[in-house]
C-alpha cells in the first residue's frame, strides 16, 4: 500500500477485501516482483471512472497512466470487471432480499434518438459541385 492521501474514489480497506479475490494474482513466484499494488491499480481505475478524466492526466501518486491501463485492458480482456459487476449486483440485491438475477427490465422509449423521416441517410461525394444537366436541345 502507498502513503498517498486518498481520493473519495478510493476503495477503503473492507470494500478492497471484498472483491480482492476477483483481480487476478501472478500466476508463479518466479520473475521479477510487482512494482504496483493491485489496490492501487483498481483505485487509479475508479478515480479515472470517477471524474472522467483521460488516462495522461491521471495524478503522479497513481500508478503510471501506462501501467494502470495495461491493467484495465487485460483485466477487461480477461472478464473481470464483468464478473465484479455481476458478484456486486448479486450481493445487493441479496441484502435487499431480492432474487439474484432482476426478472425484468424498463426501456424508457423517450430516451432514444431517433428521425421523423427516417430511412437512409448518406453522402455521395461524387456528385458534389455538380450543377443539373441542360435537357439537350431537340
Amino acid at each position: 500500500m502507498s502513503a498517498r492521501k486518498p481520493y473519495p474514489s478510493d476503495l477503503t480497506a473492507l470494500q478492497w477485501d471484498n472483491i480482492e479475490h476477483l483481480f487476478p494474482q501472478p500466476k508463479t513466484r518466479a520473475g521479477r516482483k510487482r512494482t504496483y499494488d493491485r489496490k492501487d491499480i483498481v483505485d487509479a481505475v475508479f478515480y479515472l471512472a470517477r471524474t472522467g478524466c483521460q488516462w495522461r492526466s491521471l495524478p503522479h501518486d497513481f500508478p503510471p497512466w501506462k501501467t494502470v491501463s495495461y491493467y484495465f485492458y487485460t483485466w477487461r480482456d480477461a472478464g473481470v470487471w464483468e464478473r465484479l459487476h455481476d458478484v456486486l449486483r448479486r450481493d445487493v440485491r441479496e441484502l435487499l432480499d431480492r432474487e439474484e438475477t432482476p426478472s425484468a427490465g424498463i426501456v424508457d422509449g423517450q430516451s432514444v434518438k431517433t428521425t421523423e423521416a427516417g430511412g437512409p441517410k448518406g453522402y455521395d461525394g461524387g456528385k458534389k459541385g455538380r450543377r443539373p444537366q441542360k435537357a439537350p436541345a431537340g
